[in-house]
């Protein structure tokens, strides 16, 4: 794939905290502290840059954990999770800084997900106008609720770890809905990892089905009344379901649908123009001092050092 042809939009959350509790990245500062986050981050990017060349894209961060919109709306979202210890909140800094420092736009909002920063910024990249031509994109992430913004030919999902890269066709064939539908899914079968509900007793074969018959939830709700006659086990009994928890089922869609034009300039992402995603050169002094500031440890310092380094100097 060449990094030309894509903007690639990286779900940074994914990385660090593969990096952070992996039990073969162990890496500690100079005083004996973790740093396994950041080195493993800050590795995760030098790899890609070196093996993708990107031109544009942006490193999109998590930083709404409790206080953004979805909980706002739904105090049970994403409870299950914790806010980050001092080491890791300090890692977090560090890996944002060592992103700009790659040449990187980085995004955060105590608003907004990283989700929806990458989902605004996915539809902001394919506008264009006389002087920009349309591109697709390149999520790199493995959360498979990023999967309903792959909407063109040219976009691809990209889980950067398993090297498996795929298309919207592909994602279509494995979960046999179109990648705009995984919001309806997702409020009928719900997401235990972000602790969204769905209907109970509605599972991925019923929802399936159900989606195929009506096309979306809209679609089901508007012909609940032909659900119990559908040529499936227990049709009677699901359409009660479906009718019983048609509020939640809505809300649950609400909270798996990521936002991509939240219309507010008050976040920078939300009015970010393509240009302002071309990557930068990297910048090794500001990573040097960055490296001295995180107490990286000399040998190290100097492979990471080197590694960026080698990264301009190939530039083309």
């Amino acid at each position: 794939m060449s990094g030309t042809s894509h903007v690639y939009l990286i779900d940074a959350s994914i990385y660090i905290f593969q990096a952070y509790f992996s039990p073969y990245n162990e890496s500690l500062d100079e005083s004996g502290a973790d740093l396994s986050a950041f080195i493993g981050f800050a590795q995760f990017l030098l790899s890609l840059q070196r093996r993708e060349r990107p031109q544009s894209g942006a490193v999109a961060m998590d930083n709404s954990l409790f206080t953004g919109f979805r909980h706002a709306l739904s105090p049970e979202y994403k409870s299950n999770r914790e806010l980050p210890d001092d080491s890791l909140a300090r890692q977090l800094d560090f890996c944002a800084r060592a992103a700009d420092a790659f040449g990187w736009p980085v995004y955060a909002s105590t608003r907004y997900e990283a989700d929806d920063i990458i989902g605004t910024l996915a539809l902001r990249s394919r506008s264009f106008d006389e002087t920009e031509s349309a591109q697709g994109v390149c999520i790199v992430s493995r959360d498979k609720d990023l999967a309903q913004l792959i909407r063109t030919d040219s976009d691809v999902m990209w889980d950067f770890s398993a090297n498996r890269r795929r298309s919207r066709i592909d994602i279509e064939r494995e979960l046999g809905i179109p990648t705009t539908r995984i919001p309806d899914y997702l409020g009928l079968v719900g997401d235990s990892v972000d602790c969204i509900a769905g209907v109970p007793g509605v599972g991925p074969v019923k929802a399936t089905a159900l989606l195929a018959e009506f096309g979306s939830l809209d679609g089901i709700y508007a012909n609940l009344h032909a659900v119990a006659g559908l040529p499936m086990r227990g049709a009677k009994s699901l359409a009660e379901k479906l009718e019983r928890f048609e509020a939640q089922a809505r809300h649950c869609k609400l909270l798996a649908t990521i936002v991509e034009d939240p219309r507010d300039c008050a976040e920078p992402f939300a009015c970010a123009a393509p240009a302002e995603l071309v990557l930068a050169r990297p910048n090794c002094d500001k990573f040097a001092l960055l490296l001295e500031e995180a107490l990286v440890p000399a040998a190290l310092k100097v492979r990471m050092s080197e590694a960026l380094a080698r990264l301009v100097e190939e530039a083309p």
